[in-house]
């Protein structure tokens, strides 16, 4: 019962995510439109937009762009974009004191150095342990992924059958990777599998 909660709450979220993106999109579009109706205003510095508006409107309309990526992906990448041109914007458009400009370099750099030593190429956005004679069919439908398997195949039969590939025995920790997750071995009795985590990647 908990599993298909977990999965009606991650549904939900998914698309409320995708009416946001989309309600932020027509605005963002709009705004272009209007941005674009009143360019003529430009060499005159006491209407809007004159040149400084419309840097900083540009700028806010590409966080946008890259706020619904995020929402859309939601990868560490969509994430440092944003960070990225939220204080790139700050550093361009604030021109108040150079020690503002320094610390929002400072950040930059701190994102760049994060962004190489710190990510991750597999993110984990959820782990599920199962018992391994589950149905890959029913794991594959209640948690929306592709583990590729033949008809009535259980989990242990995919991990079993990937680590003859690999030429790897069976022991806990073991994994088995896949386009969209990973399967790893959580219990063993009598040295058979008995409990099978299923980790679902964020990329």
């Amino acid at each position: 019962m908990q599993q298909y909660i977990a999965r009606f709450l991650r549904k939900t979220t998914e698309f409320l995510e995708f009416v946001i993106s989309i309600m932020l999109a027509v605005g963002i579009i709009l705004l272009c439109l209007r941005m674009a109706g009143v360019l003529g205003n430009i060499p005159d510095l006491e209407v809007w937009p004159n040149y400084n508006d419309l840097l900083e409107t540009c700028f806010n309309l590409i966080i946008g762009v890259e706020l619904i990526r995020m929402m859309y992906y939601h990868t560490p990448d969509t994430v440092f974009e944003v960070l990225l041109f939220a204080i790139a914007r700050q550093i361009i458009t604030d021109h108040s004191s150079i020690w503002g400009s320094l610390v929002g370099v400072t950040a930059i750099a701190v994102l760049f150095a994060t962004r190489k030593f710190l990510f991750c190429e597999f993110d984990i956005s959820d782990a599920i342990i199962f018992r391994a004679s589950a149905r890959v069919k029913s794991i594959n439908s209640l948690l929306g992924i592709n583990i590729p398997y033949e008809q009535n195949d259980t989990l242990m039969d995919v991990v079993n059958r990937k680590l003859e590939e690999n030429e790897q025995t069976a022991r806990i920790g073991a994994c088995v990777y896949f386009s969209d997750c990973g399967l790893r071995v959580a219990k063993l009795h009598n040295e058979k599998i008995s409990r099978i985590e299923v980790i679902r990647s964020i990329h």
